[in-house]
């Protein structure tokens, strides 16, 4: 059943991340396309008039960035939770908008993959749909996505990330999208994609006639048409069925006195120019000299030349007077403006009606300006940008460098444990264990304690810990909360046993009822146990002794009031407490116990010992035990620290060389604060 849940939360995740990518890749190439659909919903709103125009575009910026920069994120399991959440957010938002624009279709089109991808609303709804499913899926099990890379190196990635979908949709604002997916691409030609092929489906019409006799008015079609003594009213004709549309649909060219002269440009025999803008009032005059010196090239070359535009006389003549423009205008649709070219103005070169050369006004071609005729220059043949070529860019300035970052990565983590498993082999003995261990108290319902132990063990799967983790439970969940662990990923322990085997001790837990349970750690000496319940070295060393006997590994846990810390007598109460409990072991024994000291000062208030005075303390631990079973046992036996260990602290705690865990109280109570204690080891 993991496993299966593990496969399902990746195929949910693969399926987000590559969708967000090419989602934002394709918006991100073309920013003004997604500018112009922004502006379709705007004006399906009633809101074209109050939202500026470099609004839309920044907007239309920022979603292809969000959407890249969630994608990838998702693909390298970044901030694994927030992520998650965030795409959970992201896509109830848009599945919303989706079901506006299926059941209001105040669009055809949702944009959401740009010119590369054109969905109908139902089929962007079920897109959605699925894609929210994913979400749900992902946020629920996050933890079960593997990272591919380290999480200090994760900064490196997004950011990267960020830069590069940015200055992309850079480039092609200024110049125009790296890879055009519309019907006037580079080698298309605009009379066959105007033609409609032999055999394609015709539109087809259904008419409804109104007629009345007899004052009696009724509806017939051409099935069911009544005789001559009917009286004809009216008639209505609805469209059924679209039939074929080819991929050029709205390309018209009407002269000044608003002739028709679409046929008379495209089929001329030879080169012909077109200038494009869209909007004469919004077209960019930096470059009006090198247009102006282009036209009189075509005009010393016999190629004709059309400025398209949608905007009326006025501003033509306007245009005119601050650009000394002697080109002559035509009228064209504003939205097939808009698609031939991405620039406003932008300079297209037809030859034979098929699109050889379209240039933003940035980068109008320096070569025109010769007086060599088009057949002799480059820009004059039909020589379409590579597609392998384009993709090749893109994996060598994004692709490639993600690679050989998580490669390095990989590589880096991996010396790095080789290097401290060769220390340990060279300091010639075994290194201690490094330990994290969760104290729930008399905290969480079964249902609920079950619920976390099921959380930290995913996240401990999905993201394989440096060091033992152990979570102690109270009694009533230890035996659900075994069935739901990988105990050698996490393993069980109880949060006290009894002083006594068996017997008539109503509401006690023995040693041995604690092991039946699948348990393997139990704590024992917890300052709340001595505190409240009056436990005493002699009682402790009876439950240690059953505890031993019982298979069980013991985190036996000492350590001082705060006015024996000011009366400093920490060392001597730490000492007289082992001394009474667990000192008494034989060396084979000793083997079991896990020692947590627990400055009682610090225990749920929040207080922390400094990493210092844990060190100092740790250190004294060590040197006692070493005193009563020998140095190789002190360095051996793991002592960990207990006291308002927090993730915000864990890391210089277990810094310290003495230190070799902690034993958590509140923070265990969390999933992601445990997670990040846990974390701390790495």
């Amino acid at each position: 059943m993991k496993t299966v849940k593990i496969i399902l939360v990746n195929l949910c995740r693969l399926a987000l991340a590559l969708t967000f990518v090419f989602s934002g890749f394709v918006k991100a190439i073309d920013p003004q396309g997604t500018q112009y659909k922004l502006q379709d919903y705007l004006t399906a709103l009633s809101l074209q008039g109050f939202v500026p125009d470099a609004v839309t575009l920044l907007a239309a910026v920022a979603l292809a960035a969000i959407e890249l920069t969630m994608g990838i994120m998702i693909l390298f399991a970044i901030e694994r939770r927030r992520i998650s959440k965030f795409v959970v957010a992201f896509m109830a938002v848009m599945t919303l908008i989706t079901v506006w624009i299926f059941f209001a279709n105040p669009v055809k089109d949702c944009g959401c993959f740009g010119d590369a991808i054109h969905l109908t609303n139902g089929q962007t709804l079920a897109k959605n749909i699925v894609l929210m499913a994913c979400a749900l899926i992902v946020v629920r099990w996050p933890l079960l996505m593997p990272r591919l890379i380290s999480k200090t190196n994760q900064w490196i990635i997004t950011n990267y990330t960020l830069l590069y979908i940015l200055a992309t949709s850079a480039w092609c604002l200024w110049d125009l999208p790296t890879f055009d997916f519309r019907p006037y691409h580079l080698g298309a030609n605009i009379l066959k994609g105007m033609t409609i092929p032999k055999g394609a489906p015709q539109p087809k019409f259904t008419t409804t006639f109104i007629l009345e006799k007899h004052g009696v008015k009724k509806e017939f079609t051409l099935d069911n048409y009544p005789d001559s003594t009917w009286t004809f009213i009216d008639s209505k004709t609805v469209q059924t069925a679209p039939g074929y549309v080819p991929p050029i649909h709205d390309f018209s060219i009407e002269d000044q006195q608003g002739n028709d002269i679409t046929q008379q440009a495209l089929h001329h025999k030879g080169y012909t120019f077109l200038l494009i803008m869209p909007h004469l009032e919004q077209a960019d005059q930096s470059q009006f000299g090198d247009i102006n010196e282009i036209y009189d090239y075509a005009v010393d070359h016999h190629y004709p030349f059309y400025c398209l535009t949608a905007s009326d006389e006025k501003a033509r003549q306007k245009w005119e007077d601050m650009t000394g423009a002697e080109y002559p205008f035509y009228t064209c649709d504003e939205t097939t403006l808009k698609t031939i070219v991405r620039s406003n103005p932008g300079l297209v070169l037809l030859k034979d009606a098929t699109v050889i050369g379209k240039w933003s006004h940035n980068r109008l071609p320096k070569e025109i300006m010769s007086d060599k005729p088009l057949n002799e220059l480059s820009i004059g043949q039909l020589n379409p940008d590579s597609v392998a070529k384009r993709v090749t860019e893109i994996f060598l300035w994004y692709v490639l460098p993600l690679f050989l970052l998580s490669l390095v990565d990989r590589i880096i983590v991996n010396i790095k444990r080789r290097k401290d498993i060769f220390v340990s082999h060279k300091n010639n003995r075994t290194m201690r264990k490094k330990i994290v261990a969760g104290n729930w108290k008399m905290n969480m319902n079964l249902q609920d304690g079950v619920a976390l132990a099921k959380e930290i063990n995913a996240a401990c799967a999905a993201d394989k810990p440096n060091c033992g983790v152990i979570v102690c439970t109270p009694f009533i969940h230890l035996a659900s909360v075994a069935q739901v662990l990988d105990q050698n990923v996490v393993a069980l322990g109880a949060e006290n046993c009894a002083d006594k085997a068996k017997g008539a001790y109503t509401g006690e837990v023995s040693a041995e009822m604690v092991k039946s349970t699948g348990a393997q750690y139990v704590i024992l000496g917890h300052s709340e146990r001595r505190q409240y319940y009056h436990e005493t070295p002699e009682i402790l060393k009876e439950k240690v002794q059953l505890a031993l006997a019982n298979g069980l590994k013991v985190i036996f846990c000492c350590g001082e009031t705060l006015e024996e810390r000011e009366a400093n007598k920490q060392n001597e109460v730490v000492k007289a407490e082992l001394d009474g409990s667990v000192f008494n072991l034989s060396a084979d024994e000793w083997k079991n116990i896990v020692l947590a000291y627990e400055p009682i000062w610090a225990i749920g208030t929040g207080k922390t010992a400094t990493s210092d005075q844990a060190e100092e303390m740790l250190a004294y631990i060590r040197s006692i035990v070493a005193e009563k079973y020998g140095k190789q046992a002190a360095e051996d036996t793991t002592i960990l620290y207990g006291g308002s260990c927090k993730p915000g602290n864990a890391k210089e705690l277990f810094a310290k060389p003495d230190i070799d865990g902690g034993l958590i109280g509140g923070a265990s109570l969390k999933a992601a604060d445990f997670k990040a204690i846990i974390d701390a080891w790495k």
